[in-house]
């Protein structure tokens, strides 16, 4: 099934715009994420998707060729995951997966097919007997997705179901989801403001900020190519260098830094990994930091805008706090992005 948002916006009767006009397309298959911080829009997005909140007047919302936009959450076929999971602690882990299928009054034999086939593909097949409260969170969370899928929903929303969870099974389990989802082949939108989760799980990416979807692409060209200074520090958290523009210059505290293209008017970004250590470098600062992340170590150099994060990987050695170190970034590897508010 294919979605199309057509200006959804949301006003609450108070007059707080939770959602400005919002046009977005997600294809049949097509696993989108919202990504963004607390108060952006997100959850108000999904749940118009999903018909628990009515948009504003001339928003409409399309599957397929069915226009959607007065129908109520129970005629949509929209199956949902919440952070809380929402399971039913009465029943079994069968009984769950198979609620959806009673409701559709489906027979005995067809609805113990499915729930079979369903609990095979999210490996709980030898859970199916077991009750709700034996199991794990990452189980219950497994739970939770089969249950939303085994109606065979046209689409799949899930509104952060990975944040209630420690940050080890969270990763664990960041990755099942990715490989359930596209083995399901159902359209769906995933809530997150963890860009990794968006990153790892999604097809694609849409930013959002203040009630807007600021930029949407695929990971990679929304950490390689943002349109806005508000995304390249939201997405792979860049640093922007503070200092004094003169056309093809960039005067910092700890030198002059050559951006290879005019500057005026635009603010400079840069990713740690794009920063090396060199002693020919133009700019010089002194350590301040060295933290070890067991991938890499990151480097904190202090005198430059005041500080600039360096990423130094395996096979690179690690400088000394103390240390006057001299720091070079090619010019290739500068974000110049348009001095604009925050999320335009």
């Amino acid at each position: 099934m294919t979605l199309r948002l057509t200006n959804t916006a949301k006003t609450y009767p108070d007059g707080t715009k939770a959602l400005m006009p919002t046009d977005l397309t997600v294809e049949t298959g097509e696993v989108v994420s919202l990504l963004g911080p607390s108060g952006c829009g997100k959850t108000t997005l999904l749940r118009i998707i999903a018909g628990l909140e009515t948009p504003d007047t001339g928003g409409e919302i399309w599957f397929d060729d069915d226009n959607v936009t007065a129908q109520p959450v129970e005629r949509r076929n929209v199956g949902m995951v919440f952070q809380s999971y929402a399971l039913f602690p009465n029943m079994s882990v069968g009984a769950n997966v198979g609620y959806g299928l009673k409701m559709q009054k489906l027979s005995k034999p067809e609805i113990d097919a499915r729930v079979t086939q369903v609990l095979e593909m999210c490996q709980l097949e030898k859970f199916s007997h077991r009750s709700i409260s034996a199991l794990s969170g990452g189980q219950r969370q497994r739970v939770a997705l089969a249950r939303a899928i085994a109606p065979r929903p046209r689409l799949l929303l899930l509104d952060e179901p990975l944040s209630a969870l420690d940050a080890a099974l969270r990763e664990t389990l960041r990755d099942e989801l990715a490989i359930l989802l596209r083995k399901f082949q159902i359209t769906a939108i995933f809530v997150t403001h963890d860009q990794d989760e968006a990153m790892a799980i999604a097809d694609r990416v849409a930013v959002m900020a203040e009630g807007r979807v600021v930029q949407s692409g695929t990971p990679e060209e929304l950490y390689r190519n943002p349109t806005s200074a508000f995304v390249a520090g939201f997405v792979g958290n860049a640093m922007q260098l503070h200092g004094t523009h003169d056309g093809m210059l960039l005067k910092l505290s700890g030198g002059v830094l050559p951006l290879g293209r005019d500057g005026t008017g635009q603010d400079i970004f840069v990713r740690a990994e794009d920063v090396l250590i060199d002693s020919s470098g133009p700019l010089k600062g002194q350590v301040e930091t060295v933290t070890f992340l067991g991938t890499h170590y990151r480097v904190g150099i202090g005198g430059l805008m005041p500080e600039i994060l360096i990423s130094i990987f395996p096979g690179q050695s690690a400088p000394r706090i103390g240390e006057t170190v001299q720091v070079s970034i090619k010019p290739e590897s500068l974000m110049l992005l348009p001095q604009t508010g925050r999320g335009k």
